[in-house]
């Protein structure tokens, strides 16, 4: 095959499929800055006026951390499984095949699972939010990062501590 014939496959497949590849992932970030402006601002719509400004502002970016971090995963998952019959990929045996998978994962994965809930209402209850100083069993420091499935707590000597959230029976909460 010469170099002219490969150009042409080439060009005509990048018409073909690349444009369009282009602009689903185009879309995808699109979609994916107009959900996230969207979540910030229902969630600051919807959090109490009556709270402190400090608090209102750590629960804001904790549940938009949270929420946030989920709905960029759904989109980019979609755009990919959108993306996959441009190359020729089947995407039924696919789906099928993660459908059981899910099912068997959800099974096998019942703590994480434990984890996500736990997180969910953690954050609805608004019990931590990132920056929070707190104590959770044994553990004693600030809050450096929250998403539904663990909390990351940073002590006085620096030491990092990652934290199932399924595994938070008891929080303590210093308030300022």
């Amino acid at each position: 095959m010469s170099f002219e014939e490969i150009l042409a496959k080439i060009t005509l497949w990048f018409f073909k499929s690349g444009i369009k590849i282009l602009l689903i992932l185009f879309l995808a970030f699109l979609f994916n800055r107009f959900f996230q402006i969207l979540l910030k601002r229902i969630i600051i719509k919807k959090i109490k006026n009556g709270i402190k400004e400090e608090i209102k502002k750590k629960r804001i970016g904790t549940l938009v951390s949270a929420l946030g971090g989920t709905l960029r995963f759904i989109i980019w998952i979609t755009a990919i499984l959108i993306i996959l019959p441009e190359f020729g990929i089947e995407i039924t045996p696919i789906l099928a095949s993660l459908g059981i998978a899910g099912l068997a994962i959800g099974m096998a994965a019942s703590s994480t699972i434990s984890d996500f809930i736990s997180g969910f209402f953690i954050i609805l209850e608004g019990q931590i939010f990132v920056g929070d100083k707190v104590k959770i069993g044994q553990i004693e420091g600030e809050v450096i990062d929250f998403n539904l499935r663990r909390t990351v707590i940073k002590d006085e000597k620096g030491f990092l501590h990652f934290i199932p959230n399924s595994q938070i029976k008891i929080v303590s909460k210093k308030i300022k």
